[in-house]
């Protein structure tokens, strides 16, 4: 889920103005793959949830390309498993981020189920080709999140906590944003990571106004997140499940902190996010959301500053969103170029990687 492109062009440029620092080889043991962002060029950002972790590879792929906006690769899944050597419902695809500067596409992905399964990054450029990135000798660091729920921890429904302690990242100058559960009274966290990393504090505990529900909630997780300048101070823009759309400030994202964000949009309950970028199109900024039962969602970012906080129940209220008719089953997008998205998706059984034209 890749959220470098956030507050705006000079951001994104700023944040690609130098690469990364140098990372120590050896070999990398991840515990789990989830979720990807890339900060520096040629830096991955893995979210490895099992071992309450965030971890930064360097894929040494910093050769800039110009996309023509075209990709597709069909069936991805089978193509995965032919190139591990299984078969397709052994395959679980993660997440799916793009690199801004060699457009190569990269996923995390199990292979297997269960305590069994093998956590893998895999990369494939336009011309479809799958290839695994290699672990056994790759420059990488490591930062545990010392406030990650613990392993056996369980919620309500028998669920693993410790597998929400991930739940989106994104790079934003210098600073990795972690969103997630911690074993804190607040329990819905945003951690800020500084890059290069020493160590990584205790995240700040988020309270939010869930408009669906009804009452305010500090135990549900960001689903996802994007960075963005609301009246020309940077938040982060964080969608939740059954659906409020929040605006925190970065700057009382600090450690400990608790902090009450500002729900400005209800987009309707039964719903889980699952990515967001955020693109400009006709000299007008839009977010661009998919959504578990919802579809892809297009909401302008205008005049966000100017919405009322949300504080009573409500189905739907807010910043406006037009359902994107046309797409259909999107389980991850991210940007691809300037004037196109990649989406992974799934429709009549196929899972398909491919690219559109931004909405």
């Amino acid at each position: 889920m890749c959220v470098l492109l956030g507050f705006a062009a000079l951001s994104a440029a700023l944040a690609f103005a130098a690469e990364g620092p140098s990372l120590a080889a050896g070999k990398l043991e991840l515990k789990s793959a989830g979720v990807l962002a890339f900060g520096p060029p040629g830096i991955l950002f893995v979210g490895d949830t099992a071992a309450a972790s965030l971890i930064a590879i360097d894929t040494g792929d910093r050769a800039a390309k110009k996309s023509n906006g075209a990709f597709e690769l069909k069936a991805v899944n089978e193509k995965i498993a032919a190139v591990l050597g299984t078969s397709a419902d052994q395959i679980q695809i993660a997440d799916v981020v793009v690199n801004p500067v060699s457009q190569n596409v990269y996923l995390s992905v199990s292979r297997g189920k269960g305590a069994s399964a093998v956590a893998l990054i895999l990369k494939t450029d336009a011309s479809g080709k799958i290839t695994e990135l290699g672990l056994d000798n790759v420059k990488h660091a490591r930062v545990s999140l010392p406030d990650a729920p613990a392993a056996e921890a369980k919620d309500r429904r028998g669920g693993s906590l410790r597998m929400e302690t991930i739940t989106d990242i994104g790079y934003v100058d210098g600073r990795v944003f972690v969103a997630g559960l911690s074993n804190e009274e607040f329990a819905s966290s945003l951690r800020s990571v500084p890059y290069p990393f020493k160590a990584a504090d205790k995240g700040a505990g988020i309270e939010i106004f869930h408009g669906a529900h009804g009452r305010f909630e500090t135990n549900a997780p960001v689903r996802t997140f994007v960075p963005y300048k609301v009246a020309n101070t940077p938040h982060l823009l964080a969608a939740y499940t059954c659906t409020p759309l929040v605006s925190i400030p970065l700057s009382e994202l600090k450690p400990g902190n608790k902090v009450k964000g500002k729900t400005i949009a209800e987009l309707g309950n039964r719903n889980r996010p699952l990515d967001m970028i955020v693109y400009s199109k006709g000299g007008q900024d839009f977010i661009l959301m998919a959504n578990s039962s919802r579809g892809v969602m297009k909401l302008p970012t205008a005049n966000l500053d100017k919405y009322e906080a949300i504080v009573a129940q409500t189905e739907k209220q807010g910043v406006p969103y037009e359902t994107i008719e046309a797409l259909k089953g999107v389980q991850q997008l991210d940007r691809y170029g300037a004037n196109a998205a990649l989406l992974l998706q799934v429709e009549g059984g196929s899972v398909d990687l491919r690219t559109v034209a931004l909405p």
